[in-house]
């Protein structure tokens, strides 16, 4: 076997991060809380999940749901549903759609409800449900600096949106734009002002808690030059988060261990391509390269509310006009220059959300843009009704989601988390 080498892995990593080609396909992740629906306070024990899930189609992958949607149960007991590639964020749209209300269904059959939220609104029990040795490294690597990994583990779900890197002269294009854009998703679309139930001072405590987190795998990587090696050179600069072990032995890496380090001897044997394509799942910035690029600023929204953020991430991305003129509005937002998600920008979109003036003007640039771009395809109504009335009901009015739970908090009220709730 060919040793890796430093070379070699950024060879490789330039080479498969950044699938090159006109784009072609769509994509989104929704997650969700899992509340009782008698006792929403009350933790939710798995063998309740798993008997829900026990009346799906059972496939060796997981349950089978109607549209081919991928499940899978995050370290804290949320629940997410990956779509299928799909040719048009309608179509892709429609996919999610189905397999959430087959997903609905089966939990409604344990008294069990979806909450989209991007942190749990209740007080409930934070509870570590995940057994695999990943996720005990895990734990035992982010405890070094604090909660703040067990809280994202175990107390955050969000919405990721998916689109293709592009041909080779519009992917560098691509990668500054959805890096830009990410203020402005934070801002409109947060929805996490409680944790333990009690109110933290942002819009998006999940941002809160990305932004105090390892830095070398949860900021964005340098924005000059060439994206190919930026990226390669952030993953190999990465602290190793786990070392995969037989015979039960626990994954834990050794602090400070980057994965350079590794390749230059520091670890207790010489690292493989599966320890290289394996550190790269364990790296989660803001925008995240995986052939395509997975955008992963967005808090979780209640009911179908991820048809906003997949609509108008699509439509800017893929339409020409529409990504000029959110460049426009975006360049014009500025920053102060520090990386994501620690820039002072990034902080006032979790802080005040569109309530910030500047933040607001940008954000409803953006969704205009969306909705000229949306009005230039077939069959987009749905995605561009869902576009407006959200423009309509939060940013134009300095709000997002995280102002009505903070409304029922205000008002002696426990926050909606009821999963068809407005969005």
């Amino acid at each position: 076997m060919t040793p890796l080498t430093e070379a070699s892995a950024e060879t490789h990593l330039a080479a498969i991060c950044f699938k090159i080609g006109p784009p072609a396909l769509v994509g989104v992740e929704a997650e969700w809380f899992v509340h009782d629906s008698r006792c929403p306070e009350k933790p939710v024990e798995p063998d309740r999940t798993s008997a829900a899930l026990a009346e799906l189609p059972d496939h060796p992958d997981g349950p089978l749901f109607p549209a081919g949607s991928r499940f899978t149960r995050e370290p804290g007991g949320q629940v997410e549903l990956s779509s299928r590639p799909a040719p048009t964020p309608t179509a892709c749209a429609a996919d999610l759609l189905r397999d959430q209300a087959a997903l609905r269904t089966a939990l409604a059959g344990q008294g069990l409800r979806l909450t989209g939220s991007g942190t749990d609104p209740l007080p409930r029990e934070r509870r570590m449900q995940a057994k695999h040795p990943r996720y005990r490294a895990m734990e035992t690597f982010f405890d070094r600096a604090g909660p703040w990994g067990r809280i994202m583990m175990t107390g955050t779900a969000s919405v990721q949106v998916c689109v293709d890197a592009g041909t080779e002269a519009a992917m560098a294009r691509r990668w500054r734009l959805t890096h830009l854009l990410g203020p402005v998703l934070v801002g409109a679309f947060a929805n996490s002002p409680l944790l333990d139930g009690r109110p933290t001072g942002f819009r998006s405590s999940r941002q809160m808690v990305w932004a105090r987190m390892d830095p070398s795998r949860t900021l964005a990587p340098p924005p000059d030059g060439d994206p190919r090696e930026a990226w390669a050179r952030y993953v190999l600069d990465a602290e190793v988060l786990c070392v995969r072990r037989g015979d039960g032995a626990p994954w834990t890496a050794p602090a400070g261990l980057t994965f350079r380090g590794w390749l230059r001897g520091g670890g207790e044997r010489p690292p493989t391509m599966a320890d290289l394509e394996y550190h790269r799942t364990t790296l989660f910035p803001p925008v995240r390269p995986r052939g395509h690029l997975e955008l992963r600023m967005i808090d979780a929204q209640p009911g179908d509310g991820w048809l906003v953020p997949l609509g108008l991430v699509t439509a800017l991305v893929d339409d020409p006009e529409a990504g000029d003129a959110a460049l426009d509005a975006l360049e014009r937002l500025g920053g102060d220059g520090a990386l994501p998600p620690r820039s002072s920008l990034w902080c006032r979109a979790a802080t005040l959300a569109t309530a910030d003036p500047a933040l607001r003007r940008a954000t409803l640039a953006c969704f205009a843009a969306a909705d000229r771009a949306l009005a230039r395809q077939d069959g987009s109504a749905p995605l561009r009704r869902a576009l407006s009335t959200y423009a309509d009901r939060y940013p134009a009015r300095g709000r997002c989601p995280a102002d009505d739970q903070l409304d029922a908090v205000r008002a002696g009220h426990r926050p909606a988390v009821e999963e068809d709730a407005p969005c």
